[in-house]
């Protein structure tokens, strides 16, 4: 079977055309100067308001006006670590446009792991949302002496004044002129360094992922071809753009396609801004899906056994349906009475999405079959693609007329892949990175000499070019979050604390941390006399006891580690793990698969209701 790239649509603006992420904007808005750009919630008039493409040039003028006051040349590395918002699209414009290297954190990092980041890459200004991240900072501000200039975008708070009065402080307001010239393209390499994004390495500090303009203006317009992104299209925005797949996916690609964005005010508010903006495509990780499914068992674990029925019957005849579209099932009788089960079932799930979705992106993280199937099922297809920011990060997609679920797809445009050495997916296109910034040792470890990155992901290929990913080679958690956290560090840090004997860090696909630990039986008999506690296991409530102590001296030893990296749960396993008993290899390297498999009961009762 072949497959065919749908044609170009008429508004994309091509690689060629753009030549630089800042030349994208140039152009959308010499193209589309009126449209409507970025939508946001005002929380002064505590209303929806929006920018055009033109209204947001201008005000890229002032940000760049300001830096040009910092004695800033091109090459020099600037942070921001906001939320996402129009303001870091025009610090970020404006950057780019000055040939500055620009470095995205994430708001709810680890002050220490953001200062070893700023140092590291030897940052000279910083964008901050508020004082609140600049006290934080100020603690440790030996560590960041590169910086020259932080800039708080919100007002100063009342009782600030010390930290205000800091010499490299100001206000975005007192920063920011009134009015400025034209925006400044000094840019015009392609190939020249344009972003550097740090990525969890199984060293346990990050290592700076380079990015170059033309790396994620290819992964870009590759995108748009298998993925028809509309002029007319909404995206509502709700992953931070310090994650890549938001920043290429949900920032970038509306820009070349000339769509429109709406930034949600947060995670928690999500479910009003779906029904108020209404969108047309979602970019998302899986967390949001399996947040939106655990809303639809709660409800129907609350129903009619008539009405559960009747959703998984829809869902089964709605998949079925999907399956003949694909070409690979055949017209069923039930499929007749598909308009009737979406009006009963499926309209009013995707009312809650808005009601306008035509499809919606989930990566970062796998998702799970089940999930996958209920939402394409109630006629809302989700796209499952892969990636890694090491390639900007898209390598594979599904398309709409070509979506098998169980995989990420094929390659995009442009975008080779093969397997070496132990089914290890192995990735080749522009849209592969620099390399690792002050770092060409493990630049070299991941790409070989003929151009070749070593995703670390075992993967397997069928007869359409279909890629899976069906293991890690380095034992890495990705989250539901899509967040990275490599395990073998955190165990470590754990067993610092010489009550823990064994411990094995879970999370894969899931949303959060937890820990299985087996304890040191030397010291099992103090820590009980310790904490007043009785060494039975047999009661819940004594078992839950124990738990919550262990989960605070975990706590104290990983408190080093990034903010997404918390751990929430624990679970006692009075059983060592050995040789003998099948968990450890003769060279007493952790099963991990075993020792999943021995404890599902106890994982599941980590993970009940989430």
């Amino acid at each position: 079977m072949t497959h065919t790239e749908p044609h170009a649509l008429p508004n994309v603006i091509s690689v060629e055309a753009a030549q630089t992420l800042d030349g994208l904007f140039r152009e959308r808005v010499k193209r589309s100067p009126h449209k409507e750009a970025y939508r946001y919630f005002n929380w002064i008039s505590e209303q929806w308001s929006s920018y055009t493409w033109e209204q947001m040039y201008q005000h890229i003028a002032r940000w760049q006006a300001a830096l040009e006051k910092e004695s800033l040349v091109a090459g020099d590395r600037v942070a921001v670590m906001m939320k996402s918002s129009p303001e870091w699209v025009m610090f970020e414009q404006a950057a780019l446009g000055l040939g500055l290297v620009v470095i995205p954190l994430y708001t709810d990092d680890r002050v220490e792991n953001a200062a070893y980041i700023l140092g590291d890459a030897g940052v000279k200004l910083l964008l901050l949302e508020n004082m609140r991240q600049w006290q934080e900072f100020l603690a440790i501000h030996e560590q960041i002496s590169s910086l020259k200039r932080v800039v708080i975008l919100r007002s100063f708070d009342a009782g600030h004044e010390a930290v205000q009065n800091h010499a490299c402080v100001v206000a975005a307001r007192d920063w920011l002129p009134a009015h400025a010239g034209a925006v400044k393209h000094c840019n015009t390499d392609a190939h020249g360094l344009a972003t550097i994004i740090y990525t969890s390495g199984t060293s346990g500090r990050p290592k700076g992922v380079m990015l170059s303009h033309h790396n994620i203006l290819s992964n870009t317009h590759a995108c748009l071809q298998v993925i028809p992104v509309q002029d007319d299209d909404l995206f509502l925005s709700f992953l931070p753009l310090s994650h890549t797949f938001e920043r290429t996916s949900g920032y970038y690609v509306p820009m070349m396609a000339g769509a429109t964005i709406a930034y949600a005010r947060s995670i928690q508010q999500l479910q009003e801004d779906l029904l108020h903006i209404r969108p047309t495509l979602l970019i998302s990780v899986p967390r949001i899906y399996e947040r939106v499914y655990a809303g639809i068992r709660t409800k129907l674990a609350d129903g009619s056994g008539f009405a559960r029925w009747l959703f998984h019957f829809a869902v089964g005849v709605g998949y079925s349906q999907f399956e003949c579209q694909q070409g690979r099932g055949y017209r069923r009788l039930s499929h007749i009475l598909w308009p009737l089960l979406e009006k009963l079932v499926a309209d009013k799930v995707m009312a809650k999405l808005g009601g306008r979705l035509r499809f919606v992106m989930s990566g970062g993280a796998a998702l799970s079959a089940e999930i996958s199937r209920i939402f394409i099922g109630l006629g809302l297809p989700i796209l499952q693609g892969y990636g890694m920011t090491e390639s900007s990060p898209v390598v594979c997609a599904n398309r709409p007329t070509d979506n098998v679920p169980a995989s990420v797809g094929r390659p995009i445009p442009g975008v080779q892949v093969k397997l070496g050495e132990n089914n290890a997916l192995l990735i080749k296109g522009p849209n592969v990175m620099l390399g690792y910034w002050n770092n060409p040792e493990a630049t070299r470890a991941v790409i070989d000499a003929d151009g070749w990155l070593n995703s670390g992901d075992i993967a397997s290929i069928d007869e359409q070019g279909h890629v899976s990913i069906t293991g890690r080679l380095k034992e890495i958690i990705v989250l539901s979050t899509g967040e990275k956290v490599p395990p073998a560090d955190m165990e470590a840090a754990i067993l610092r604390d010489p009550l823990f004997e064994q411990v094995m860090l879970m999370g894969e696909a899931k949303p959060y941390l937890s820990v299985l630990a087996v304890l040191n039986p030397s010291r099992w008999q103090s820590f009980c006399d310790q904490y007043g506690l009785d060494e039975r296991l047999d009661a819940d409530q004594q078992r839950q006891q124990i738990e919550e102590v262990l989960l605070d001296k975990i706590t104290a030893q990983t408190s080093e580690f990034p903010g997404y990296a918390k751990i929430r749960r624990v679970a006692l396993i009075q059983e060592p793990w050995t040789v003998e008993n099948g968990l450890l290899t003769p060279t007493l390297k952790l099963k991990r698969a075993k020792v999943v498999e021995k404890y599902q009961t106890d994982i599941d009762r980590l993970y009940a209701g989430h």
